[in-house]
């Protein structure tokens, strides 16, 4: 259970992206990625009358939100793990900035925008570690205040 707890979840869209990619006529350098994941899969009509149409970049984005916003919740632990999650992290961002400057089927504003994410959950996870460190620090009376 606690290996999961290490486990960066923003892996899991990042993932479903690469899977997507691969399907598609000359996978990993398709240069239509961003016309395919764009396609409308379905089509919700609003209340003011106006269709929305809902694509796979739409769907990956947002839950690429919701698993980030689980991983903001995760980094407030200061255990252990925290820390191997953190380093997790870090090694799938330099993963999604190499398929993202290197491979043509990731560069489109749906991968940018889940690798941001992914650099935001680097980011705050070290920032929220450091914070919780620092106020865990007990200073005796004249050590540093």
């Amino acid at each position: 259970m606690q290996m999961f707890a290490a486990f960066p979840l923003l892996a899991i869209p990042v993932l479903i992206y690469n899977l997507v990619v691969l399907t598609l006529p000359g996978g990993f350098g398709s240069p239509d990625a961003a016309l395919s994941l764009s396609e409308p899969l379905f089509t919700v009509n609003m209340t003011s009358g106006s269709p929305w149409p809902v694509s796979l970049s739409d769907l990956l984005l947002a839950g690429s939100l919701v698993v980030l916003f689980i991983e903001l919740l995760k980094s407030t632990t200061s255990r252990r793990i925290a820390i191997i999650n953190h380093s997790l992290s870090m090694l799938l961002f330099i993963v999604c900035l190499v398929e993202f400057l290197l491979a043509p089927a990731f560069a489109t504003s749906t991968f940018f925008l889940m690798t941001v994410m992914v650099l935001l959950d680097v980011l705050a996870g070290f920032i929220v570690t450091i914070v919780a460190a620092r106020r865990d620090i007990d200073f005796g009376p004249g050590e540093g205040g």
